[in-house]
């Protein structure tokens, strides 16, 4: 059995009272921002050590789990220690076994520096596009990649992003 409804959009959404994401007057859209695609669901008993996993809204590496058995009154609980990604700061998560965690989408890639310019560093993939929003990671990692580069070695920079972010995490010299 199916009923059509005739009209337009916009009188359909009048008449059952709902709003659309389009302006009438001018026929534009809205873009909402989502966070759906930038990390997905796991059940906390499929958690592995070195795995990634969102606490706090924070993309984190596991560095240690463990479980406890069922209570009187209720689930095993996984007790999850994870390090931030970008921060390096310990965050830690209980959670049920059976219930579900984010799970951030992490990738990696390689990039040539070009350039150093104060904190900015200009950088350049495999097919010779420019990236250049990075700046020169804190501490030791920045200081050690700016002097090879003035040096004039040729370095190669690992950027890992996940959930809008990224940041240079480690950096090689090659030769030749």
């Amino acid at each position: 059995y199916q009923r059509r409804v005739h009209g337009t959009l916009s009188e359909c959404l009048f008449f059952f009272g709902g709003k659309g994401m389009s302006d009438n007057e001018t026929g534009e859209y809205e873009a909402s921002e989502s966070t759906g695609s930038l990390t997905f669901p796991m059940q906390c008993g499929n958690v592995k050590k070195g795995g990634h996993v969102c606490i706090r809204n924070r993309p984190c590496k596991v560095v240690e789990y463990t479980t406890s058995k069922t209570g009187k009154h209720g689930h095993a609980k996984a007790h999850i220690i994870a390090i931030d990604i970008f921060t390096g700061k310990k965050l830690e998560e209980l959670c049920p076994t059976s219930h579900n965690i984010d799970v951030p989408f992490v990738k990696r890639a390689e990039y040539t520096v070009t350039d150093i310019d104060g904190d900015a560093v200009v950088l350049m993939d495999a097919d010779g596009a420019q990236k250049e929003d990075l700046n020169l990671p804190d501490g030791d990692l920045g200081r050690d990649l700016a002097a090879k580069f003035e040096a004039g070695n040729e370095i190669v920079v690992t950027v890992v992003s996940a959930m809008n972010e990224e940041a240079i995490v480690s950096f090689k010299t090659t030769s030749g």
